[in-house]
C-alpha cells in the first residue's frame, strides 16, 4: 500500500469524452495505469503526472490533484474485502474506488479515496 497522487478531470457527460481524453494523453505517449469514469469526471492515475497536467491544460480540461491509497491485492475472493472491512471497523469511509489488474493478471491495484488517508495508512500498514 503506498500514498499515490491522482489527476481529478472534470468531463461532459456525452459521447466521446472519454474517448478524446484518452487520445490525447495516447498521443503525447503518457500511459494510464488506473482509470475510475464517473458521470462527469475522471480519476486518472498515471507515473507522469506533470506531463499529463500540461496536456490537458492544454486541452482546456479542469484538474485537480487528490492524495489517494493504492492498495495491492493479492487475486483471490475476499481481498478487498478484508481492507474494505478493516477500513470501516477503523471508521474511514471509502468514497470511491477503482482498479487496475497487473500486467500478470494475478494481482490488483485498488485505487482508494478515504475519509481520512492517514489514519486508512495506519489501518493497512501490514495488511
Amino acid at each position: 500500500m503506498k500514498r499515490i497522487t491522482e489527476i481529478f478531470v472534470v468531463l461532459e457527460n456525452r459521447p466521446s469524452t472519454l474517448g478524446d481524453l484518452c487520445a490525447h494523453l495516447a498521443d503525447n505517449h503518457i500511459n494510464i495505469q488506473a482509470i475510475g469514469l464517473f458521470q462527469d469526471s475522471a480519476k486518472l492515475y498515471v507515473k507522469e503526472i506533470n506531463k499529463a497536467l500540461k496536456v490537458l491544460k492544454k486541452f482546456k480540461y479542469e484538474t485537480e490533484l487528490r492524495d489517494v491509497l493504492k492498495v495491492d491485492l493479492e487475486d483471490r475472493p475476499g481481498a478487498l474485502a478484508e481492507v474494505a472491512t478493516k477500513l470501516g471497523r477503523g471508521g474511514v469511509n471509502i468514497e470511491y474506488c477503482y482498479a487496475s489488474l497487473t500486467k500478470k493478471g494475478r494481482s490488483a491495484a485498488v485505487i482508494l479515496d478515504v475519509s481520512d488517508i492517514d489514519k486508512a495508512e495506519s489501518l493497512l500498514k501490514g495488511k
